[in-house]
């Protein structure tokens, strides 16, 4: 996952990626820190989802201009749309399934 501090540099990564995943968390959330690795992982098996981590202590502004106020929090961008959006308790397994339906659906 890169380190996008910006909401600039999110809004061209949307525009020239069919498919984004933005990781809302930071470092002092223990289950932020958790679950980062987790969808990293998952991510690994899915090559053309381009994929963003964003610091919210240091960049709450984007957290709010995408209507997040709790972490982790997880976005998925299909062709600049929001297709899923999770927060707070997230399951891996569902969000697998999620990211696969989808990454089928588009790269198909």
């Amino acid at each position: 996952m890169e380190n996008y501090d910006s909401l600039e540099l999110i809004k061209q990564s949307l525009d020239s990626n069919n498919m984004v995943l933005i990781y809302f968390g930071n470092k002092t959330c223990g289950v932020c820190t958790d679950l980062k690795p987790k969808v990293e992982k998952i991510l690994e098996e899915y090559p053309k989802i381009k994929s963003i981590y964003v610091d919210v202590e240091k960049s709450h502004n984007i957290a709010v201009s995408y209507n997040f106020f709790t972490i982790p929090a997880i976005l998925v961008f299909v062709e600049g749309k929001v297709t899923i959006r999770e927060a707070r308790y997230i399951s891996v397994r569902d969000l697998s399934d999620k990211i696969e339906r989808y990454y089928n659906l588009l790269n198909e």
